[in-house]
């Protein structure tokens, strides 16, 4: 064999070394799923469903760790400054294609600094009501809103979350007021709404549908473009009088820039086997979460065509935050 061939081939060889022994030791420790936001909400039940049979496969402790606040900015920021090892991973909802267009500057970039590893789910938001209000459709709603311009208030995960603007897309095509009070996740939203403080949500199924079995809220419709198998009485918010409208979120997982591919493809396979267990479909479907898988560039590209639809979206909304 010529010598050059030589070392090339041995250049090849000790170059590969590295991710070979990677892949095939990782993980040496637990793993850390960030979720931006408090416990309770969607994001985090769904995190805590999937994370221990994620570490029978990895054969280590999958922790989920909550960092919420600023609308998942702190618990994103803190991913992107982790090392690139596989130990610190986000799961993160659509609004975090969201965050770009609403704030003039944010610690990271949405795109760069995250390469994808797997979509987890996808899931309709539910409208629904303290049960005190004498409201119990859809046209109630809009009749009282419009009878009461400003008198309605709706809870959020905060400024620019999802359900924040599935808020601002109702009042766009129905011409009403609703006022918006953010909070530093789902799960406060919703305990100020069964205490009776504020009037509404346009919350995660995941978050809002088990106080709905219990009769401590009311649903008036599921937000996204067909019925929900986990509510499937519920109209669609289109169906229920506000033709045209839509609003549903995924969830995703993303590691910090830089992560080895070996890395980001052993989580990916082995999410997609977690998700694909009859019991953890079974209790996602239950509660309004359709879990489905992806390649990490089939989540890029809908990362990259949220960034581009949401942005239209908050230009046309006129919201921003400084």
């Amino acid at each position: 064999m010529p010598r050059a061939i030589i070392i090339l081939t041995a250049a090849i060889a000790i170059s590969l070394a590295p991710a070979i022994t990677l892949a095939q030791t990782y993980p040496l420790k637990p793993v850390r799923i960030i979720s931006p936001y408090p416990p309770g909400g969607g994001n985090d039940i769904l995190a805590r469903t999937i994370s221990p049979k994620l570490g029978e496969l990895l054969g280590q402790q999958v922790i989920v760790d909550n960092r919420p606040g600023a609308n998942t900015i702190i618990g994103t920021e803190l991913t992107a400054k982790s090392p690139p090892d596989g130990y610190t991973i986000i799961l993160v909802p659509s609004s975090h294609a969201i965050n770009s267009s609403l704030y003039q500057k944010l610690p990271y970039d949405a795109v760069k600094d995250f390469p994808p590893i797997t979509l987890v789910g996808s899931g309709p938001l539910i409208l629904v009501v303290h049960p005190s209000l004498p409201i119990h459709s859809v046209r109630e709603l809009v009749a009282v809103a419009k009878a009461k311009p400003e008198a309605l208030t709706y809870g959020s995960a905060g400024n620019g979350s999802s359900g924040h603007l599935a808020g601002v897309l109702f009042g766009n095509i129905t011409s009403t007021k609703l006022v918006h009070i953010p909070y530093k996740g789902t799960a406060p939203a919703v305990n100020d709404l069964l205490g009776g403080q504020i009037s509404m949500t346009f919350g995660t199924s995941l978050a809002v549908l088990p106080h709905v079995k219990s009769g401590k809220l009311r649903a008036l419709a599921s937000c996204g473009p067909e019925r929900t198998p986990a509510a499937p009485e519920l109209p669609t918010v289109a169906e229920a009088g506000v033709p045209g409208y839509a609003a549903s979120l995924w969830y995703g997982l993303l590691a910090p820039a830089h992560t080895p591919r070996e890395i980001v493809m052993r989580l990916n396979n082995d999410v997609a086997r977690v998700l694909a267990l009859p019991e953890i479909k079974e209790r996602l479907s239950d509660q309004g979460v359709d879990p489905y898988t992806s390649t990490p560039e089939e989540f890029a590209k809908l990362i990259a065509t949220d960034l581009d639809k949401w942005a239209k979206v908050v230009k046309a909304s006129g919201a921003h935050i400084d």
